[in-house]
C-alpha cells in the first residue's frame, strides 16, 4: 500500500514538471532556427548570454547580433525574421491562438541593424496587428516581404506587398521594389535611390535577400545547421521569396520611385 501511494506520489510529480515545462514552451514566441558568428539572447530581467540551436525566444527577449553574426527567427505563427550583423532586436509583444489568428498581435523593435521580416498568419489575418518600431517611425504591413535597416537614419526595401512607414510627421505606403527612409520622427519619409543608401546597409540587405542561396546559416560558429548540414529551417521559408527579392532588387536600382502615398498628419 506505500509503494502503491508512494509511486502515484511520483506520477503526479513527473506530471507537474511536465506541465510546467510545457507552459513554459507555450510561453515562447519564436524559435532561434539558425545563426552563425556572434548571437547572444536575453530573456525579459536576465542578461545576455551565448545563443543556443532552436533556442526558445519569449516575447519581451533580445536578440544581438554581432559583427559577422547571422540569425534567422520563426515565429509561431509561421513570421520569420531574419537579422544581419551588428544588429539588435527585441520581441516586445507576441500573442497568438492558432484558431484566433486575428487576435494576435506582434510587436517588434529594431534598436539598431538591419533585419528581413516575412510576415505569418496573424499580419495576414489582421495587418493592425503587426508593428515594427524603430527609432525614426513604426512599420506596418499590407502582408509583406520587407527590410529594414537603422543607423543614424530609417531605410526600407520592400520586395513584395506593402508597408506604411508612420511618424510624427505623417505616413508614406512603399510597394514592390521600392526604397524609402526617414531621417528623424519629425520628418516625413520618403521615396530614395539606390545610391542613397549607405554601403554597409545595401550589403545587409543584398545578403539577407541571398540567404537562401547561400545553402542555409550554421548552427553558431563550427556548426552544422538547425537541419544538420543542408538548409535551415529559417532559411527554407526564405527560398520561396528569392525570385521576387531578386526582381525587387533590380526594380530598386531605378530609383524610389512608383506609387507611394504620403497622408500628413
Amino acid at each position: 500500500m506505500i509503494e502503491s501511494r508512494l509511486a502515484r506520489s511520483f506520477a503526479w510529480m513527473l506530471l507537474a514538471f511536465a506541465g510546467a515545462a510545457f507552459a513554459g514552451a507555450a510561453q515562447a514566441a519564436a524559435v532561434l532556427t539558425s545563426y552563425q558568428g556572434d548571437v547572444r539572447v536575453a530573456p525579459p530581467g536576465q542578461p545576455t548570454a551565448e545563443a543556443t540551436a532552436d533556442e526558445a525566444i519569449p516575447a519581451g527577449a533580445m536578440v544581438v547580433v554581432g559583427f559577422n553574426g547571422r540569425a534567422v527567427l520563426k515565429f509561431d505563427d509561421g513570421q520569420v525574421v531574419a537579422l544581419g550583423a551588428n544588429t539588435t532586436f527585441r520581441v516586445a509583444e507576441f500573442s497568438y491562438d492558432a484558431a484566433k489568428p486575428s487576435e494576435g498581435r506582434v510587436v517588434l523593435d529594431l534598436l539598431k541593424g538591419t533585419l528581413r521580416a516575412i510576415t505569418g498568419l496573424i499580419a495576414r489575418a489582421n495587418h493592425q496587428a503587426f508593428a515594427l518600431r524603430v527609432p525614426q517611425a513604426t512599420i506596418g504591413i499590407r502582408g509583406t516581404d520587407f527590410l529594414a535597416g537603422v543607423e543614424n537614419q530609417l531605410f526600407v526595401s520592400v520586395n513584395s506587398g506593402q508597408i506604411a512607414v508612420t511618424n510624427d510627421a505623417g505616413t508614406m505606403l512603399f510597394g514592390p521594389g521600392q526604397l524609402g527612409g526617414a531621417t528623424s520622427t519629425s520628418s516625413l519619409p520618403s521615396g530614395i535611390t539606390a545610391s542613397q543608401l549607405p554601403t554597409d546597409i545595401t550589403q545587409s540587405f543584398s545578403e539577407l535577400n541571398g540567404l537562401g542561396s547561400l545553402g542555409g546559416l550554421s548552427g553558431g560558429a563550427g556548426g552544422t545547421g538547425a537541419e544538420g548540414g543542408g538548409l535551415s529551417k529559417g532559411t527554407a521559408a526564405l527560398i520561396g521569396l528569392g525570385v521576387i527579392a531578386a526582381g525587387a532588387a533590380a526594380a530598386a536600382g531605378g530609383g524610389g520611385g512608383g506609387t507611394s502615398t504620403t497622408t500628413h498628419h
